[in-house]
């Protein structure tokens, strides 16, 4: 029996400055996932995933991940993409620090 298929975002990093980065509904690129488009339909996640992987200029690595509702927007439902969104951890800085600020 097939897995059920669960909300999911676009994501990549950006070609140039290697960060994170979400597919917006506009079809923009954004660092943040609460403003990225949550996808609940297969059909429509493969399409926009083809879309998206055909952008090479502006991206590398698109893939699918899986994401639940949260107060904020998507939340991720996976370490490692948990541990994407906030950036590098060898030392406190980019991400991690404005979070704080």
């Amino acid at each position: 029996m097939p897995k059920p298929f669960t909300p999911k975002v676009i994501t990549a990093n950006a070609l140039i400055e290697g960060d994170v980065i979400y597919l917006a509904a506009d079809d923009s690129w954004v660092r943040d996932l609460a403003k990225a488009e949550v996808i609940t339909d297969e059909a429509i996640a493969q399409v926009r995933l083809l879309d998206a992987q055909a952008r090479a200029s502006e991206t590398v690595g698109v893939y699918l991940a899986d994401v639940k509702p949260g107060a904020g927007g998507p939340e991720p439902t996976h370490f490692r993409e948990d541990f994407r969104r906030t950036g590098p951890s060898n030392y406190f800085h980019g991400k991690q620090a404005e979070a704080d600020a």
